[in-house]
């Protein structure tokens, strides 16, 4: 869905794959202030590899550029990285300033991650050159390290009952006895847009108390909206709602919603890319609105370390980007497809693109065998072709990810039997996001009735208290009281469910 205007919103008001309650190494300086300080963190690692980041503060005279050097111990190897030009040679990693970050004043910070493969040992590298510049020293004391501890996150009170561990069987989605299990829900707005625009982590509550709200409403599972650099901690985002405390806040969520028995949706929003084309929602670079497609630099290294972070929970469903629209950008729908699937330099595109096989790989590099959903084309209103292009899942868990609202092109059961019902045939169709603008709630019944009549999953947009005139909102409070619209979905989901 794209959002409300901002204006309204305030109105109404590489890779971070933590390991819960694990101390992480931080090089920090000691002593009178040294010309450059480098902190440098170990904030996620599995079997054969890890994610790093560092932290590089200017203490001296301002710099138009940047190099900074270390070397690692363990035979560690740098594989890709972000807010910097990463190379490796032997031992010795480089990270070079890019473009938009070279300029470093008096004082100034600015962060860079990467992902590396390792084997056994991980030790923490010693010694940081910014541009020759030997950092964390000075005179007279050495650099030791020091160590952080990342909060592990809030056991919940909750049902006791515990989500399915889920699979796909044919055209179903199971749990671990094949029972057919149906997706019946509400999307939870906010983690896309409330970081990356300085304001928060959420919108609204998602305490306890707020989460069983919606389970009160016999729904079954929380599609919940994500913002791929406030995940990663890009510099743009302030530290206090980016990286480490962004990651410990979904992963609190997500065991909130799972300790009310529902299984948590996590989706990738809002993400990188400058696209100023045909129907652009935003001329800005960074991940503040909905962009045609995935991008290459930064979204294969967040669903890396999204997969890594929650492969050990198969209740969980990875949906790989929110509503794709490379048909707006290119001139034929053949061109759109393969932009979709295969990524690369897509016409009217102008950034790298990553295809969903390309997140469909990421993931399933880290082995995570979670559920995996992929929308398609005309902000995933168009499945016409989903079939043709599948991308290819070697662990035989993809799904097909739909949206509709009243305003969008295919809204009839004409239009639903042409082209969704032949894939529903094949792999299980979820329509990750129904809504209604009219503050009614007439079209949201044909599409449910037209769902069930077909054993398929929904989830109504947004469990939000915005104003249902400038976008579908389900309540107007977050006890759970519905809109004119939310009643609809609410008395559905409890006739349904109860």
């Amino acid at each position: 869905m794209r959002h409300p205007p901002r204006s309204v919103l305030l109105a109404v008001a590489g890779t971070v794959a933590l390991v819960a309650g694990a101390t992480l190494p931080v090089v920090t300086a000691q002593g009178a202030t040294p010309a450059c300080t480098v902190e440098y963190s170990v904030t996620g690692q599995w079997d054969a590899g890890f994610q790093g980041a560092v932290k590089v503060t200017n203490n001296a005279a301002a710099v138009s550029g940047w190099s900074l050097s270390f070397d690692f111990a363990n035979g560690q190897k740098v594989t890709q990285g972000w807010n910097a030009k990463w190379t490796q040679s032997g031992t010795t990693v480089t990270a070079v300033n890019e473009s938009y970050n070279g300029a470093l004043g008096a004082g100034a910070s600015t962060t860079a991650g990467f992902l590396a493969t390792r084997s056994g040992t991980n030790a923490v590298p010693t010694t940081f050159k910014l541009n020759g510049t030997t950092c964390n020293v000075d005179t007279e004391p050495t650099p030791t390290p020091t160590s952080t501890t990342t909060p592990t996150p809030t056991d919940p009170p909750g049902t006791g009952d515990e989500p399915p561990a889920l699979r796909v069987s044919g055209n179903r989605l199971v749990d671990a006895d094949g029972t057919t299990r149906r997706l019946l829900g509400v999307n939870r707005s906010g983690g896309e847009f409330m970081c990356v625009q300085g304001r928060g982590i959420f919108d609204g509550p998602v305490d306890d108390a707020a989460i069983k709200a919606i389970a009160d409403w016999n729904a079954n599972t929380v599609r919940i909206p994500l913002n791929e650099e406030c995940w990663l901690g890009l510099s743009n985002i302030q530290p206090q709602y980016g990286g480490s405390p962004y990651v410990n806040a979904v992963k609190d969520l997500v065991a909130r919603v799972e300790a009310h028995g529902m299984t948590p949706m996590l989706e990738l929003h809002w993400s990188w890319g400058q696209y100023t084309g045909n129907s652009a929602g935003c001329a800005d670079v960074h991940a503040s609105c909905q962009k045609p497609m995935p991008n290459t630099r930064y979204t294969p290294a967040f669903w890396t370390s999204v997969a890594t972070t929650f492969k050990n929970d198969p209740a969980v469903v990875f949906d790989l980007f929110n509503e794709p629209y490379p048909d707006r950008a290119t001139s034929t729908a053949t061109q759109a497809w393969q932009c979709w699937r295969d990524g690369g330099t897509c016409p009217g595109i102008g950034y790298e693109v990553a295809g969903v096989q390309d997140l469909v790989d990421a993931i399933r590099s880290t082995g995570a065998t979670n559920v995996i959903l992929a929308g398609g084309l005309a902000y995933s209103n168009d499945l016409s072709q989903w079939l043709t292009h599948k991308p290819t899942d070697p662990a035989g868990r993809l799904a097909a990810a739909w949206h509709v609202y009243n305003f969008n092109s295919c809204v009839n059961e004409s239009c639903w039997n042409a082209t969704l019902a032949p894939v529903a045939a094949q792999v299980p169709l979820v329509a990750g996001e129904i809504g209604e603008n009219t503050c009614s709630h007439g079209f949201v019944d044909q599409v449910m009735r037209w769902f069930d009549e077909r054993r398929l999953s929904y989830l109504g947009w947004t469990w939000n208290t915005w104003d249902c005139s400038s976008g579908p909102s389900l309540i107007s409070d977050y006890t759970g009281t519905p809109t004119a619209y939310g009643i609809g979905l609410r008395d559905h989901l409890r006739a349904l469910n109860g």
